[in-house]
């Protein structure tokens, strides 16, 4: 059973390898409420992984230790595992599917676990270190349902009242589970009136509809940009600790998932990852009540895929007036071109993108389409640019913004 003196415990035992991450107000963010981020983005491996995999592998008994251990991954945990088993002299195998990102595969690699990439997806993995298991004896590290795991995320929880005593509302994301699991229960055992909240995405809001439906459901698929919480079933454990310590999950999209990356950087000089922005985006979105309260928002992870990074921080200018994307259909002669460039400069916004086709088939054989996309100030710009283009007699094709 989950007892506080195996939480104290654990933190005894990651003082030797896990940050005591910081606790950053976040007033440029949230200028009307009391917010704090507590940054498990910056933690060793750029995510509170390591603290669960590292505690379960201390507890592993020599003879355990001694035939390594296999984990599944294609992510944080895979990271905090290899970490944790290379500080520990264990040794460690990682199932990836073959598709996920090189430079997740080559970090794993880099902390000394042995990578085996599997055909197909992450329960094609599964799988595979299952059969592992059985071929080699050695001890699977599963990265939510297990005791010691949820024990060693809930070394958070003791660094939140630590660092933060008198906080009213924490804020966790959720995947499978094994952080809020263990978060929560330190909080509602030492304080009980904290309020805490989990948050899904939309798109993998496994731990919503079981915790509706009162019995654990398995999503058929998950879809969101937030990879490192788009767990299709949450374990037994972590159903049971989220059902009886947390006081409600709720969903944000991919959009305002997005909004709040790109809040991170540019107000808090934070990179984070999907999965550990979910937390800000509950707050910035009115998907939990912070007004009055002292609210800590907690930032996950931060390895973010970079080969995804711009599509975000794109999407989320566009979601916040910033981006203007537009086609318009314009007379083929000379002209037109520029004087669609001055509606724009004389209005304050920068083209950053032309794309002139005389062969559109939803034009006219005289006519040709422009596609512009500029720099804008928010949505009330983009309404200024767009009743010029208007007034000066343009006709819209397309818009995104």
């Amino acid at each position: 059973m989950l007892t506080l003196d195996t939480v104290y415990q654990a933190a005894f035992t990651l003082r030797q390898v896990a940050r005591k991450t910081d606790m950053i107000r976040a007033p440029k963010m949230f200028p009307d409420a009391e917010v704090y981020l507590k940054t498990e983005n910056l933690q060793i491996t750029g995510s509170f992984k390591v603290r669960g995999a590292y505690y379960k592998m201390s507890r592993l008994t020599d003879e355990q230790k001694k035939a390594g251990v296999v984990a599944c991954s294609a992510g944080n945990h895979a990271q905090g595992v290899a970490l944790a088993a290379a500080r520990q002299g264990i040794d460690a195998v990682i199932c990836i599917p073959e598709g996920a990102p090189i430079s997740k595969v080559e970090a794993t690699r880099a902390y000394g676990a042995k990578v085996e990439l599997v055909k197909g997806v992450y329960d094609d993995a599964y799988q595979r270190a299952l059969e592992i298991c059985k071929e080699t004896g050695m001890t699977m590290i599963h990265p939510f349902n297990d005791e010691d795991v949820i024990a060693g995320q809930g070394t958070l929880g003791l660094e939140i009242l630590e660092q933060l005593p008198d906080v009213d509302v924490v804020i966790v994301p959720v995947g499978g589970g094994g952080l809020i699991s263990g978060v929560a229960y330190v909080l509602k055992t030492l304080k009980p009136s904290v309020k805490v909240y989990g948050v899904q995405a939309s798109g993998a809001a496994s731990m919503v509809n079981s915790l509706e439906h009162h019995h654990i459901e398995a999503l058929a698929s998950v879809s969101t940009v937030s990879d490192g919480i788009a767990v299709k079933c949450p374990g037994d454990l972590t159903y049971a600790c989220t059902e009886k310590y947390v006081d409600e999950v709720v969903t944000v999209t991919d959009d305002e998932v997005a909004c709040a990356i790109l809040d991170l950087m540019e107000k808090q000089k934070l990179v984070a990852e999907g999965a550990g922005a979910v937390s800000v985006a509950a707050a910035e979105f009115g998907k939990v009540d912070i007004k009055g309260k002292k609210v800590c928002c907690l930032v996950s992870g931060g390895n973010i895929d970079v080969t995804i990074l711009s599509r975000v921080i794109n999407r989320a200018l566009l979601r916040e007036g910033r981006y203007y994307d537009f086609t318009i259909s314009l007379e083929d002669k000379p002209g037109q071109l520029v004087e669609v460039s001055s509606i724009v400069a004389r209005h304050g916004a920068n083209v950053v993108g032309v794309f002139h086709d005389k062969g559109g088939s939803g034009t006219d054989l005289k006519s040709c389409t422009l596609r512009v996309t500029v720099e804008t100030r928010d949505h009330g710009h983009v309404a200024e640019i767009r009743k010029a283009i208007q007034d000066a007699g343009f006709r819209f094709v397309t818009e995104l913004n």
